[in-house]
């Protein structure tokens, strides 16, 4: 068998800045593309009576295309940065953070079509997985042209971010929130190749380590297929003796995830991220309601030592890019199976995974 093309691929035009750039700004715009507003600073708070507890939809409509390129431009502002919104307005008696301050490294999902039962239907599809910074604000792009062109018409977007206040304020802001902009941005034109299908095979939570099985259908006339696979560690204890760690959660394991098609090993990757320290530019505040001697620009009320620790495929502040397999096997037509083992997985431990399956003609 063919050993497939893998690669841990950066998101095509994916574009990334940090805090000295507009969160709302949507950069390179093209003069003749065509510009779908989604969110326009959308409030996703951490209180559950709130108008976007966690959650906010919004629609798009792709049209009939074709587009020669399309991309998802989105803003994230935090109100924890600058650090001259602390002040003694925004702080409540007695807490350490402004009340509006989620300081947390947060899960960041961004997708279409999401079910409203995830037990029932086609799962959603996956277009960008973000942990956002400590505190600190972000903007990207992320090329949906595949996705624009092979789903034409009128679909949901919903953003998902797993923001918690500290009632107490000691850790985080009571009522901690993201305001988070984002756009299409259109730009009619021949496409790059002819999709078939979009096909989202599955996008939740893994608890354990044993594989799934997971069914896919290729249509007839497929000549060339991608699959996009996005998993990112979190959560649980980890036992003392667990060599593949470096810290005592998931999120600090090396794990090894086993991809198989129809029975067959397909691929064996190690998701992990080593190059953290890059978005820990350090710099100093001094105010009359803070002194700040040291913290990450990109990152701002996060603690050096953990905004630059590798992890389970992921950094604070950054897009985390698919794998992407191409093999033969994937293009044949019919049903399929996948499945996708991890050698082990901490109690308590999870990895957040989707599977993104394009067939072209």
């Amino acid at each position: 068998m063919k050993r497939p093309i893998v690669a841990f691929a950066a998101l095509a035009g994916l574009h990334t800045a940090g805090c000295g750039d507009d969160p709302k700004a949507v950069p390179n715009e093209p003069e003749a593309a065509r510009i779908v507003s989604l969110f326009d600073e959308v409030h996703v708070s951490s209180v559950e009576s709130a108008d976007h507890f966690q959650h906010a939809v919004a629609s798009v409509d792709f049209g009939a295309g074709p587009f020669e390129r399309a991309t998802l431009a989105v803003g994230l502002k935090s109100p924890c940065f600058p650090f001259d919104h602390w002040t003694r307005e925004t702080i409540p008696p007695g807490h350490a953070f402004p009340r509006l301050c989620d300081g947390f490294d947060r899960t960041f999902l961004i997708s279409v079509d999401d079910p409203a039962d995830p037990s029932s239907g086609p799962p959603g599809i996956e277009l960008a997985r973000v942990i956002t910074p400590f505190g600190g604000p972000l903007r990207f792009e992320v090329d949906i042209t595949d996705v624009a062109n092979g789903l034409p018409g009128v679909h949901d977007v919903h953003i998902d971010i797993q923001t918690w206040g500290d009632p107490a304020g000691a850790v985080s802001g009571a009522e901690g929130e993201w305001l988070v902009s984002a756009r299409a941005v259109l730009e009619p034109g021949p496409a790059p190749r002819t999709v078939l299908a979009v096909v989202p095979v599955v996008f939740g939570i893994r608890t354990g380590a044993e594989p799934a099985a997971l069914s896919f259908s290729v249509p007839e006339g497929t000549a060339n297929a991608r699959l996009e696979y996005r998993t990112t560690g979190h959560g649980g204890a980890i036992v003392p003796d667990d060599a593949s760690c470096i810290g005592p959660a998931e999120e600090f394991c090396r794990r090894t995830h086993t991809i198989s098609l129809d029975g067959a090993p397909l691929h064996e990757i190690v998701p992990w991220r080593s190059d953290c320290a890059t978005l820990c530019t350090l710099a100093s505040y001094q105010s009359d309601s803070i002194a700040v001697a040291e913290y990450c620009a990109e990152n701002p009320t996060g603690l050096p030592a953990s905004v630059r620790a590798p992890r389970a495929n992921w950094c604070p502040g950054s897009v985390t890019p698919p794998f992407v397999l191409e093999s033969p096997e994937l293009a044949v037509p019919g049903d399929h199976e996948l499945s996708i083992a991890l050698d082990t997985l901490a109690e308590g431990g999870q990895w957040v995974e989707s599977v993104l399956y394009f067939a072209y003609e």
